[in-house]
């Protein structure tokens, strides 16, 4: 996981519009979510339904513009 950045933290409805974006552009990128791999594993999270999305770091410059158009169009919503 060295080579991934995170670039954005939410809602899972957040994260699955923002990933399929990047997705629909060939970014290649993945969702970590703390809270389910405590849960598949026995231990609880403090943050329920947090998710994160990771970019390698190689497309970290082409994903930004992208996250940063998305998170702005949440805002407003």
């Amino acid at each position: 996981m060295s080579n991934y950045i995170k670039v954005f933290s939410g809602n899972f409805i957040e994260v699955q519009r923002i990933f399929n974006e990047l997705q629909n552009l060939n970014i290649c990128a993945i969702i970590k979510d703390e809270s389910e791999s405590g849960r598949l594993a026995g231990f609880g999270s403090s943050i329920q339904g947090l998710q994160e999305i990771h970019v390698h770091k190689d497309e970290l410059e082409s994903a930004k513009p992208i996250i940063k158009n998305l998170t702005s169009e949440l805002e407003i919503d």
